[in-house]
């Protein structure tokens, strides 16, 4: 019988189309990039955790393993997982490593990791806040060579690079912001010219969004989907995550909280601003306010380790910051309702000094439902580099649910 000019099926049948010739063997390469994305994405998985993520069976996910083992593009180990034995995953050495580079107002700190999520090598070293561009891409070009040379990697072996700046990076040109703290990068195309040096392809972002991403995933924010970090050193930036994802904004300038107006007669900013949050508890006007009191050679590291142990005026002008932090964090409380609020940077190291007033301001402020948890991150000095490193890693795609 025909229907239309087409064989109609008997009743109870359904015709299937003939699958295409290649179709399979396509279908098996889809596959095995689920799983190869998702070990990048994760690091060490057990076999179950990436059928979950990928949504592919188990019988596919452990043949796609043994094929990956056998090829030698993943290492695999016998381990525990909710009490019964399991066997873990990761991409093995041989897929490739990542570099990560974190500027920041005067040190320069450079991480080489592999795809499972392992930090290799790294090292830091000491910069001039006046330096110009040119003179760190040199400077972090040797960091690079020096480190891939010890650890016997040849370039072609390296995946990618991810860059962090303090400041705003726009999101059309890559050029660095004007109200950047390091004054001879803005204006300049940091990825282009980093890759150029590198002869690698570099993805640069904000050094707030990093340490944002660093937390969110190794850090104080695992599980979150709507996290905001609060980076509070010489200047004050934040990364704002929201459901599972950095946000960056139109232009690349989301979280500015440092710009905050808190005081419109206040001192000028160098974004051209009066009484912006960063001219009130930046570290060098925290360590000004001291001067008098504890002598021109106080230290940041020193502030914070006299208002830990109950100094009275490092203290006060601890606590004093957490306030302002929190009136400016109120606000971010209101319009984005983040779930926590990780802090980072120089002034995390106060720890309670520094958050129980914070605490207490977005409580007064925020509206009650919008109040979230505030905690110190855990990644110190070194999560915007390791966020460096996610952003080559893990950047792309939103934390699993």
């Amino acid at each position: 019988m025909t229907v239309d000019g087409h064989v109609a099926a008997p009743q109870g049948f359904v015709f299937m189309p003939r699958t295409p010739p290649g179709s399979q063997s396509s279908l098996r390469a889809a596959n095995r990039d689920r799983v190869l994305g998702v070990l990048r994405r994760e690091g060490s998985l057990a076999q179950a955790e990436i059928a979950r993520l990928t949504g592919l069976s188990p019988a596919t996910v452990s043949n796609i393993v043994g094929e990956l083992r056998e090829s030698g593009d993943v290492d695999v180990r016998p381990a525990v997982s909710g009490g019964r034995r399991a066997v873990r995953v990761s991409l093995s050495r041989r897929s490739g490593v990542v570099i990560g580079l974190d500027f920041g107002h005067r040190h320069l700190r450079v991480a080489v990791g592999d795809l499972a999520h392992e930090v290799l090598a790294e090292d830091v070293v000491d910069i001039d806040v006046d330096h110009q561009a040119q003179e760190g891409i040199a400077t972090a070009g040797r960091l690079v060579d020096d480190l891939l040379g010890r650890l016997a990697v040849d370039r072609a072996d390296v995946v990618g690079v991810g860059m962090g700046l303090p400041g705003p990076i726009d999101a059309v040109t890559g050029a660095v912001g004007s109200s950047a703290i390091l004054p001879g990068w803005v204006g300049v195309p940091a990825a282009a010219q980093m890759s150029e040096r590198l002869g690698l392809p570099v993805r640069v972002d904000n050094d707030a969004n990093l340490g944002a991403l660093a937390e969110l995933h190794w850090g104080a924010g695992q599980g979150v989907r709507d996290l905001a970090y609060l980076k509070a050193s010489t200047g004050v930036g934040s990364g704002l995550v929201i459901d599972g994802r950095v946000h960056r904004g139109g232009a690349g300038t989301a979280g500015e909280i440092g710009h905050t107006t808190l005081d419109e007669n206040g001192s000028v900013c160098r974004c051209g601003n009066r009484g912006c949050l960063e001219t009130i508890v930046g570290t060098s006007v925290l360590l000004e306010s001291l001067r008098t009191s504890h002598g021109p050679d106080l230290t940041v590291r020193g502030m914070i380790d006299r208002a830990v142990a109950g100094d009275a005026g490092c203290a006060r002008v601890v606590s004093d910051a957490g306030r302002a932090i929190g009136n400016a964090a109120a606000n971010l409380c209101n319009l984005l309702n983040p779930q926590m609020i990780v802090v980072g940077g120089d002034l995390a190291a106060a720890g309670e000094t520094l958050l129980e007033p914070m605490r207490q301001v977005v409580h007064r402020f925020a509206v009650p439902a919008a109040v979230p948890t505030i905690v110190a991150g855990v990644l110190g000095e070194r999560a915007e580099v390791l966020g460096a490193l996610a952003l080559v890693l893990r950047e792309g795609e939103p934390i699993p649910r």
